[in-house]
This record gives structure tokens, sequence and C-alpha cells, in this order.
């Protein structure tokens, strides 16, 4: 089923790379992991899968030494200050940056191991009250508060776009972060770059492609329905 699943996925973002004009290799595959045990993650990672994302520090921690070391883990979910230290030398990417505290704070625990964390923005489009994220009108602000930090590096923007029955709907939340994107990288803000859009999700990630995704987040989509405890 893993595979068939995935042949689908892989087949979908093609699709959508060819509709939008875009080389496929524009498009990175995040497999959303969380709840899933080793063994499926495993199993996808037989199947060519390298790239994982999970919602919870505590499962980045079990699962890291427990899989293959050349699995890049991107942090997705929330992220609580106190949690950045267990995952700031695991993780390839932090997509859930939504303060100006919470980059200060992954800034302080990447100095103490003198790395640099690659980081995204969250950017709350929808504006939705259930959602963290920043508003569209704090993000350049925030970035230019940012941008001195030695250990981080801002390279781009994520926003969870609303769930919706018809992804179209959903169009205008990744064209309005994608012209943000542009907005910024005009600005040329010094150790700010805007190479990665992680947008779109099982349901919406064909359209995010089409409207300029660099990186999109399926769970669902390959690793089926998710069973919580």
């Amino acid at each position: 089923m893993l595979k068939q699943q995935l042949a689908e996925v892989e087949s979908n973002i093609q699709a959508a790379c060819d509709r939008a004009g875009r080389d496929r290799s524009e498009v990175t595959l995040i497999a959303v992991s969380k709840t899933k045990p080793v063994p499926v993650l495993q199993e996808a990672y037989d199947l060519g899968i390298r790239i994982f994302g999970e919602n919870k520090v505590q499962e980045i921690v079990d699962k890291f030494d427990a899989l293959p070391e050349d699995i890049h883990w991107h942090m997705i979910g929330h992220l609580q200050r106190n949690k950045i230290k267990y995952i700031v030398d695991k993780v390839d990417m932090i997509h859930s940056v939504d303060s100006i505290r919470l980059a200060e704070a992954i800034e302080k625990e990447a100095a103490k191991s003198n790395r640099i964390v690659n980081i995204l923005l969250e950017v709350n489009v929808a504006e939705e009250e259930s959602k963290f994220g920043l508003h569209i009108d704090e993000v350049v602000p925030t970035l230019e508060k940012i941008a001195s930090l030695a250990h981080i590096k801002v390279c781009g923007l994520m926003t969870i776009a609303p769930f919706v029955d018809n992804p179209e709907e959903n169009r205008p939340i990744f064209a309005k972060l994608r012209k943000l994107s542009v907005d910024i990288m005009d600005k040329n803000i010094d150790n700010i770059i805007m190479s990665v859009l992680s947008m779109g999700m099982t349901n919406d990630y064909e359209v995010a492609i089409e409207e300029g995704a660099t990186m999109v987040r399926v769970g669902t989509g390959i690793f089926g329905t998710r069973i919580y405890k």
C-alpha cells in the first residue's frame, strides 16, 4: 500500500510541475511521519524517502537513533522554546518559527554547539485563530530583528492553509505567500534568503506546487489515515 500511495503522490507532483512549467527537481517532498512507528518509516526509507517531517520533538528524538543516519529530519510542528535543545543537533530545518523570542532561543541553543540552524518563518496567511504563525504585516519587521542572529539562517516561509474540501479555495493563500516571498527578496535584507516556500499538504499540495511551493508536506497521502491514541 505504501509503495502504491507514494507512487501516486510522485505522479501527482510531476503532473503539477508539468502544469506549472516547473522542473520536478524544484519541489522537495517531505513525508510527514507523525504518529507513525519506526517500521513504517523504515519501509518508506526503503522505497527511497530520505526527508521526514515530524510535529513533535519527542518523536524526532525517539526516531532519530532508530533509523538510518542519512535521513533529513524537518520539525514542522509548533516548537516550544524549552524543547529546542533536544533537536537543535538533529534537524535539517525548523519550519515553524513564529516569533522573535523563538528565533532568539534557537540562536542561543545553536551557539552552544556552534552550528547554524536553517529556519522558516511560519506565516498565518489565512489568519485562522486556531493556527500559529505571524500575520503577514509582522513578517518583515520580524526578519529585520532576527537577520543579525549569527547561528540561524532564514531560508524562506511556511504556511498551513485551511483544511478545505476544494483545494482551489487555498490557491489565493499560496499565491499570497509567494508574493510575500518575492517582496522580501526585493528588500535584500542581509542574511535572509527566500529559497524555500513550504506550503501544501495532502489535500492541496498540487495547487501549492502550481503556485510556487518548493516543499510540500504530505502525510496521509503517503502513510494513510493516522490513528491518534
